[in-house]
Parts: structure tokens; sequence; C-alpha cells
């Protein structure tokens, strides 16, 4: 797969002065993240490393990615339990699943992408802050092992690109998941 490569920067429009706007003109290049998390399996690290690695990863990936985490799925329970993340301090350590866009994502067994979370009522406020919020499930076939949750404080920060890329990142650790249940 050829690396893909998000470029951001601010295009002025002659034909409308409402000042600098923000252009999105390609994606987010995950290739790297996925060839250190294979790496890392090659070498022997479980789940617990590469999950906490790839939220790392995904958090720097980009400066719209305000707040990163991963969540681990308690079948059981039906609830995600926060396993890691990477930005402001969250109060919820645990969701049930159906509830917020974190829940609904695994609950529905889809991808949430809301780029205005104001304007929906599931939304469980974190920060006040946040805009926009990008949930893909690390899953394989009908199993959902966890997922990784973006949070913006820009509106509409999440492209389908972006989709796409993070859920190779979600697809490798995945694999992990499948691996240990042998």
């Amino acid at each position: 797969m050829p690396g893909l490569l998000l470029v951001e920067g601010l295009r002025y429009d002659a034909d409308e002065d409402d000042g600098p706007q923000k252009d999105r003109t390609g994606m987010i290049d995950t290739t790297e993240l996925v060839t250190e998390l294979q790496e890392m399996r090659d070498e022997g690290y479980l789940s617990d490393a590469l999950f906490r690695y790839a939220v790392r990863g995904v958090k720097e990936m980009d400066d719209r990615f305000d707040w990163v985490g991963g969540f681990l799925h308690d079948a059981e329970a039906n609830e995600l339990w926060l396993h890691n993340y990477v930005g402001p301090r969250t109060e919820y350590a645990k969701i049930p699943v159906g509830e917020g866009v974190t829940g609904t994502a695994v609950g529905s067994g889809t991808t949430q992408n809301v780029p205005d979370v104001s304007q929906i009522d599931y939304y469980i406020v974190d920060s006040p802050d946040m805009a926009s919020e990008l949930v893909i499930l690390v899953r394989a076939g009908d199993d959902i092992f966890g997922v990784i949750d973006l949070d913006s404080m820009e509106p509409g920060a999440f492209t389908p690109e972006d989709e796409e890329a993070i859920t190779l990142v979600a697809d490798k650790l995945a694999e992990q998941f499948v691996a240990e249940r042998r």
C-alpha cells in the first residue's frame, strides 16, 4: 500500500473574503505505525503494549487529534473500559455498550464519525471543548475487541480517509487479539 499523507495548510479564496480556511487534500499516513505494530508483534509484544503504542502513535499523527483513547470491550459486562489515552483527563473509565458515541459504535457494530457532537443527544460530554468524534472498531469479523476513539476541538475534523487510515491500525491490533485467543 502506498504511503498516505495529510497535507493541512491554509488557502485563501479570492472570491470570498472570509479569511484563510483549512484545506485538507490528503489523509494521514498510518503505514509506518502499522509496520511498527507488526514488528512489535514479531518481537513477541502482546496486545497491551501494542494498544498503548497505537494510541500514542495515532495521537502524534495530526494536530486535529486532541484526545485519543483505546477502550477494550468486555462482552460479559456489556461495557467498554478505558485501556489508555493521550490528551486531557477523562472521567469516563467505563462506558456501557450503546451509550455515547463510543458505546454506540460497539452496539451498532459500525464506525461512528460525528462531525458536530453538539447535534446528537447521546453524546457524553467529557470536555465542553470537543466538537467532533471518530470511533473506529478494533474487530475481527463479528468479534469486537475494543475501539480507537479520537476527539477533536475542531468541528468536522475527521474525513472518510481518516476513517480508512485509522481502520488499518485497528485491523493490525485485531490480528494480535485474535492471535492471543488461540
